[in-house]
């Protein structure tokens, strides 16, 4: 598959894994379609490792859509920790601009 072929592959199934995932998140256009392209890699590499795939081939649409979804999961664990911790102390500091 060429690049622009990677390129497509990869915002179609980045679009369905971010539409499956319920969640705010910040991804543009780019991260879209680098979320789908990296899912589409770790379904394949996944693939090959248990035998699924020969070494030659790429993942599926279906499986390359889930690794999408286990790589947003992923963004999802390490971005949500952050936003709740910095979210509880400014959510604190307007509280208290509003008393004073």
């Amino acid at each position: 598959m060429s690049i622009l072929g990677w390129i497509v592959f990869g915002f179609i199934v980045g679009l369905i894994a971010r539409a499956i995932m319920p969640g705010k998140d910040a991804l543009g256009l780019i991260g879209t379609t680098a979320l789908g392209v990296v899912g589409a890699l770790l379904a394949g590499w996944i693939g090959q490792a248990s035998g699924w795939y020969q070494a030659d081939e790429g993942a599926g649409f279906i499986s390359a859509t889930i690794g999408a979804v286990v790589v947003l999961a992923i963004y999802y664990a390490i971005t949500g920790r952050r936003r709740r911790r910095l979210g509880s102390t400014t959510g604190s500091r307007d509280q208290d601009r509003r008393v004073a």
